[in-house]
């Protein structure tokens, strides 16, 4: 059967074909004649011989997506990523090996069913924004080719961006899984930092470093990456990161930030300007409006990566190369790297100082926004610019990325509106660790409402559903009534343990609220007193078991855990106040719930 692929590939587009008959022998056939047709040579470094992809396609046996949640998928892996028998370049000849084991995030993906085609290009060793410092073709941009392709994960971007794949790997230490996503209008997944084994991937700057996601939708790009997560015992920078499942609505109210008027910068470019101002009215138009947010010190942690001795750390990575075969480097691969001698230990210890200080005003900002909104680089830059300039304008694209790893939080660029010339122009949506879903559940109805406005954009996005959700089977549900509601003081304290948004629900009418004395912040004490009692406005979020006890080891009398009878006909636990407790407190029932009682108190 002739099977021609859609632009994007999705995986419930292929899955709904396979349960219909189609073999995957014929999606594999489509991909490398899809690759043929584009004749980009820059795109792939290294493919997997057609015979033995389709090898690899019939052995999937029969169609079972439960057992193999990737059946049929074909992807693609940046070659700075180890796949046993291909070689690894990083895009450097001289340097290339054939590793005998796969990296462990790519056995899993191969294990869930998913079928790779090849190993893709890149900025080499993983260094740059611009997709352009390889010694290989450059990979043209799927949009345009007189603009860069984005780094240094170009040719997986591309691929994604082509249909070649459904999904590709990339890496991302400075934006790598950003920048070529917004560059070639794709969705680009940046992984909360240890989420994902980094084993086999070759290093940049390890204590930066994670795997990174392309795919055409939301739901590709989280679906490759939860095949992918988990702990590895076997990877030192790998971390017990609970993943918690993409929320079915998003919490009641979710603050948006925003950068301030001097946090905007598109190099003068109101053609971009005016698409991220666009893109943002659509997340408002969903999310309420945005805050603005002072980014002055993300900006100063930017500045450590490579004007700071992070970049002694990518000297780390190949001091061998460094320094007895610096020749075979790219000659502004080896300028940016070389940079890093004027650095002396002492002033290593002194970045990671002046890191600290930072991070902790940067961290200030979860504590009035729940999701950051940034463009995901301020304008696209061209080859001729990159030709005149090898420097500056790699460095304009990371205006907005080079911060997030070295603050430890996570990101997700989503095709946004585009600009009036039809190239895109993409926002991206950052937020502290294990914000992972959150981040997944927002980009999806982003990009399910700016779909139909997107010129360039050919991405289908399935329908976003809402409603009343419940725990996966091995969460635990938690009902909860004060500072721990979405937006609220002590929100995090969920949020930071993978807990996800469930659902608004009030208790039966048989509870009664009160502000209890002390604080900040001030607590409620919720008890059910049967007649007399009132319906409580509250939230259901769900923690794994793990969680959900640490969670409760932590909450001081007189409050406790116990059964909250919902509305809904539910009962979850919950919290609830002991009787004794309530001296000095204020009885709040007639307000309805905590939220409207604190909006009361603060007008």
């Amino acid at each position: 059967m002739d099977f021609p692929l859609p632009p994007f590939p999705t995986i419930p587009s292929l899955h709904a074909a396979y349960e219909g008959g189609l073999d995957p022998r014929a999606v594999v056939t489509a991909a490398y004649r899809r690759l043929a047709e584009i004749d980009d040579p820059g795109i792939f470094l290294a493919l997997v011989p057609e015979e033995e992809a389709l090898a690899a396609a019939e052995a999937l046996g029969a169609f079972d997506p439960q057992a193999k949640p990737l059946w049929g998928v074909p992807f693609a892996v940046k070659d700075n990523i180890d796949v046993a028998g291909l070689p690894t370049t990083a895009a450097c000849p001289d340097f290339a090996f054939t590793p005998t084991e796969t990296a462990p995030a790519v056995a899993r993906l191969l294990a869930a069913g998913a079928i790779l085609i090849g190993k893709t290009n890149l900025d080499q060793f993983a260094t740059g924004l611009v997709g352009v410092r390889t010694p290989y073709p450059v990979p043209r941009n799927a949009i345009d080719p007189a603009y860069v392709p984005g780094g240094s994960s170009s040719g997986s971007a591309v691929a994604v961006s082509h249909g070649i794949v459904a999904f590709a790997l990339g890496t991302d230490t400075a934006g790598s899984g950003r920048v070529p996503a917004g560059l070639n209008n794709v969705v680009g997944l940046k992984p909360s930092l240890g989420a994902v084994s980094s084993r086999g991937m070759l290093p940049a700057c390890r204590t930066l470093d994670t795997l990174s996601v392309f795919a055409g939708t939301v739901a590709d790009a989280d679906a490759a990456f939860r095949v992918m997560a988990g702990f590895d015992p076997a990877d030192p920078w790998s971390r017990p990161l609970p993943v918690a499942p993409v929320p079915a609505g998003l919490p009641p109210g979710l603050r948006l930030g925003v950068p301030d008027a001097a946090g905007l910068r598109f190099g003068g470019d109101p053609l971009s300007e005016t698409a991220f101002a666009a893109t943002l009215a659509d997340l408002e138009g969903i999310a309420g409006q945005a805050a603005p947010v002072d980014v002055a010190p993300m900006f100063a942690v930017a500045g450590l990566l490579y004007d700071g001795p992070w970049v002694a750390e990518r000297y780390a990575a190949i001091r061998d190369v460094m320094e007895s075969r610096p020749e075979i480097l790219h000659a502004t691969t080896r300028a940016v790297i070389g940079s890093a001698i004027r650095h002396a230990a002492a002033d290593a210890f002194a970045g990671l100082y002046r890191l600290t200080d930072l991070r902790r005003a940067a961290d200030a900002v979860w504590s009035r926004v729940d999701v950051l909104c940034v463009p995901t680089y301020p304008r696209p830059q061209t080859r001729a610019a990159l030709e005149a300039d090898p420097i500056g304008p790699n460095s304009e694209l990371g205006t907005y990325t080079n911060f997030v790893n070295l603050l430890d939080w996570c990101a997700l660029a989503v095709p946004g509106r585009a600009r009036d010339d039809g190239f895109p122009a993409g926002i991206t949506l950052i937020g502290p660790r294990g914000a992972d879903g959150l981040l997944a559940a927002l980009g999806a109805r982003l990009h399910a409402a700016s779909a139909e406005r997107i010129g360039a954009s050919r991405a289908p996005v399935p329908p976003v559903q809402d409603g009343p959700a419940r725990a996966l089977p091995g969460e635990i549900e938690l009902v909860v009534v004060g500072a721990h509601l979405s937006g609220l003081p002590l929100n995090h304290e969920l949020t930071g343990r993978g807990a996800r948004f469930l659902r608004a629900a009030e208790t039966a009418p048989e509870y009664r609220l009160h502000a209890l004395p002390g604080g900040p912040p001030k607590r409620p004490g919720l008890v059910r007193v049967g007649e007399g009692g009132g319906a409580i406005a509250t939230e259901v979020w769900a923690l794994p078991p793990a969680a959900f006890g640490e969670f409760v080891a932590g909450i001081p009398a007189p409050l406790g855990i116990g059964t909250v009878r919902l509305a809904d006909g539910t009962a979850p636990k919950g919290f609830l106040c002991e009787a004794a407790g309530l001296v000095g407190a204020t009885d709040i029932t007639g307000f309805g719930g905590w939220r409207r009682y604190m909006e009361k108190a603060a007008a």
